[in-house]
């Protein structure tokens, strides 16, 4: 939504879907192998369609300049992978008029003698017929074609801006027909898409242009609708007497394999350009109170012993000197390093704690931090510099540290 504040309401949404007849899928099966049987194909397959999607979207700029997108990746129960996308051109190429429309919609059946690969693919992916589910046109078709509920929507010479949200698009009554699963189905079953992409990509892709600013909120809640649910209960199967609920009770979601494969990878699930941190809200002059993160809690709950709160009193002339050194800088908030050397037991680590001790007194935070476990458990509030910076424990050229801020 703060992008919408930002940029404007979105002006496309985009779905497309896995085709598990890709010829990159098919040509890696095996002998008598079938696409379901190799999810790791069909999630890195997709994922490779996807990134020329977005370079075809976003670097192309087939639709034109975008200022804003986001999408999201779901699995279909079947296990196929989708993608939504939502995508906010800017001011000087929104999309106003319903010529406008028709450059980038289709929703009409190809010449069969002019584009015979577009007219197969549509007539593959694009053909919602009967099929026992509402389509993106409001089609609302039983196995036997027989639903009373909802019929096709009717011809429409031009486009125009419907009512719900989605343009009326125009489909001619131009007597073009085909049969899919034996019904005999014209324009106005045609899903809404982009014929360049549908021709380039060979996979179920809806195009719809958002008319209304009314369609944000549902989109957005589309996009984000999460996994599917189920809850359920196990009951033994001889007969009991006491029956409890909440242990019986679990709780569960529905994950197929390429999603575990997607999930293994490491691909992304979702983007959002450009980029939106949350803020906490809080009253005046109450932030420390409240935007404290739990590190800061942590350190500032180190407990300080007396001992070392003593140790200042006990130094050497050489670690005073030292002492006061460090002491000052830290003071004055001015940066500085230093390096302590002398053999083992020399008293390197009680200047240490005494430095700890009196920083923490004066309620500033000292991070005890060392290269082992062994040095880090001597410190008071101490931690391992892989633990306290986040270093990797395998380091390459290419290695860095995941500090937050």
């Amino acid at each position: 939504m703060a992008l919408v504040q930002r940029f404007g309401k979105p002006d496309i949404f985009l779905t497309m879907t896995c085709n598990p007849s890709w010829k990159e899928i098919l040509d890696e099966l095996g002998p008598q192998e079938e696409a379901q049987n190799r999810p790791d194909l069909i999630a890195r397959i997709f994922r490779a369609k996807l990134e020329e999607l977005k370079d075809e979207l976003f670097k192309r700029e087939i639709f034109g300049k975008v200022s804003a997108y986001v999408y999201v990746i779901e699995h279909q129960k079947r296990g196929l992978p989708h993608a939504h996308f939502l995508i906010i051109l800017q001011r000087d190429w929104k999309i106003y008029a319903p010529e406008s429309f028709d450059e980038i919609v289709s929703v009409e059946i190809p010449d069969k003698e002019r584009n015979l690969h577009l007219h197969k693919t549509v007539i593959r992916h694009m053909m919602h017929g009967p099929c026992g589910v509402l389509n993106p046109s409001n089609v609302c078709m039983k196995t036997n074609g027989s639903c009373k509920n909802h019929f096709p929507k009717g011809f429409a010479s031009n486009t125009t801006v419907g009512i719900d949200c989605f343009p009326q698009y125009r489909r001619c009554d131009n007597g073009i027909t085909v049969k899919v699963r034996g019904k005999n189905l014209d324009n106005r079953w045609v899903v809404p898409h982009n014929p360049y992409l549908l021709a380039k990509f060979d996979c179920h892709l809806n195009v719809e242009i958002c008319s209304t600013i009314k369609a944000v909120k549902y989109l957005y809640k589309y996009i984000y609708k999460g996994h599917d649910r189920v809850a359920f209960n196990l009951i033994p199967g001889q007969n009991i007497q006491d029956i409890d609920e909440i242990q019986q009770f679990q709780s569960a979601r529905w994950i197929a394999p390429p999603e575990a494969m997607w999930r293994i990878y490491g691909f992304i699930l979702n983007e959002m350009y450009p980029s939106v941190y949350s803020l906490h809200l809080h009253l005046k002059d109450q932030h420390l109170n409240e935007t404290e993160s739990r590190e800061i809690n942590d350190e500032f709950a180190v407990l300080i012993p007396e001992e070392d709160l003593m140790a200042s009193m006990s130094l050497n002339p050489e670690q005073q000197h030292a002492y006061e050194s460090i002491l000052q800088k830290v003071l004055l908030n001015e940066s500085a390093a230093f390096f302590i050397d002398g053999p083992g037991g020399t008293g390197k680590t009680f200047l240490y704690k005494a430095l700890l001790a009196t920083v923490r007194s004066r309620n500033l935070i000292a991070l005890a931090t060392a290269s082992s476990g062994v040095a880090a458990s001597i410190l008071p509030g101490g931690r391992t510099a892989h633990s306290r910076f986040k270093i990797p424990l395998d380091l390459d050229k290419n290695s860095t540290c995941c500090v937050s801020k």
